[in-house]
């Protein structure tokens, strides 16, 4: 079974060099490793100490970061690897001030894990979430690398669970220690003989309580503010964003509304603000816009805002709820203590299903709900009161995941 895992590995690396030429999402994918050694070698020198972090894309390298500061803020002496296998991932956080060296994941056959290995000589090695790559764990095996899985999920459908994937639950062999999200995740593990396992939680809720102590000020969103109620609408999709245009054009003058899309492609926004009939300005207009607070939405065509923008919502309405496969983040507005409002297709994430239930989040599925459920926020301070405080206990309640990885790893250096 390893012959033919390694065979398709080759036959993928071959034809993504063809897709590449079509595309360039797999261009850079195929294009990005052609200089990892290269880069490795003039990085990381064989004195060097190093710890290496690896994810899959940009929601997990979000969930290791915490126990990556606290591990470089504990160790400062040792360089930092972060590797991913996602441009989405790479691309976005190439240029990380937490890693000293932030490269793309080598396709897994025996001679690049033979080789990032000996290059980059971890003395620590941590896989977050998931992604089990089989030649890089025999390699950590072989060497007797201390390799461990943070913030992890198992489910039934992986292979490790199947009456064939005997090699991949022998792959698992590698790990020092599972840091598992759920006590279902624990099971499932301990089911095929795994033992060194233990629930220290999602890191995620570390990450998102860490940012109540950042400064989360804009003068411009204080500016527009102007101290009225305000929904903030982040990543939304436009199935979102027909619902809540029709609820914004009959909203009272006292309500604010900032809206940051998912997408923000210059049709799109312009076909956006086309569908508003309040005064709306666009962050790209700020400055020749005059005073912010004689409008009435704003529209977010930038990146990067959206969480400190929460800081200033009364409720967040999260986008995505309406797609596959569902919801974005609904951490950042909770750790805010947000109540928040999502489309119906939130199955695929434990806090979105867990929120909903402790009566945090509410779900709607078309324009009534929508607008039943944001005037009685808005209209009801004791039932706003009441979902904003479930939200902020639910983030206070799971923190402490990355002290636990911590007080587990720290022996091994």
């Amino acid at each position: 079974m390893l012959f033919l895992y390694n065979l398709v590995i080759s036959i993928a690396g071959f034809f993504l060099k063809i897709v590449a030429l079509f595309s360039p999402k797999i261009k850079l994918f195929v294009e990005g490793r052609k200089n990892v050694f290269n880069i490795l070698e003039e990085k990381i020198k064989p004195s060097d100490k190093t710890i290496w972090f690896h994810s899959a894309s940009l929601g997990e390298y979000e969930q290791g970061l915490p126990v990556i500061e606290k591990i470089k803020e504990k160790y400062p002496s040792h360089k930092i690897i972060v590797t991913f296998f996602s441009p989405s991932g790479y691309e976005v956080r190439k240029n990380n001030t937490v890693a000293d060296v932030t490269l793309y994941l080598p396709l897994d056959n025996k001679a690049n894990a033979k080789k990032f290995i000996r290059l980059a000589h971890p003395e620590l090695a941590f896989f977050i979430k998931y992604e089990f790559w089989l030649n890089y764990l025999k390699e950590l095996e072989t060497n007797k690398i201390p390799t461990y899985l943070i913030s992890g999920i198992f489910r039934d459908n992986q292979m490790f669970f199947k009456w064939y994937g005997g090699f991949y639950r022998k792959a698992l062999k590698a790990f020092s220690y599972f840091f598992v999200q759920n006590e279902k995740s624990k099971e499932k593990i301990e089911s095929i003989g795994f033992q060194n396992v233990i629930v220290s939680g999602d890191t995620r809720f570390d990450r998102v309580n860490a940012i109540l102590e950042r400064d989360n000020s804009l003068d411009f969103i204080e500016s527009f503010k102007n101290n009225k109620p305000t929904i903030v609408i982040g990543s939304s999709w436009p199935k979102d964003e027909a619902l809540l245009t029709e609820y914004i054009n009959q909203a009272s003058e006292n309500v604010k509304f900032i809206i940051a899309p998912h997408n923000i492609k210059q049709d799109q926004i312009s076909n956006l603000k086309t569908q508003l009939t309040k005064s709306t300005v666009l962050f790209s207009e700020k400055s020749n816009a005059g005073n912010l607070s004689d409008y009435n939405v704003f529209i977010i065509d930038t990146v990067g805002l959206l969480t400190k923008i929460y800081s200033y919502g009364t409720i967040a309405y999260v986008g995505g709820g309406f797609g596959n496969p569902g919801v974005h983040n609904i951490l950042e507005p909770a750790t805010f203590g947000l109540p928040i409002v999502i489309g119906p297709n939130y199955s695929h994430f434990a806090e979105a299903i867990q929120l909903v239930n402790l009566g945090g989040c509410i779900t709607i599925s078309n324009n009534a709900e929508l607008k039943d459920s944001l005037d009685h926020l808005l209209n009801d301070q004791s039932f706003l009161s009441e979902k904003s405080r479930i939200c902020k206990s639910y983030i206070q309640d799971n923190t402490g995941a990355t002290n636990i990885i911590l007080r587990m790893v720290s022996e091994a250096i």
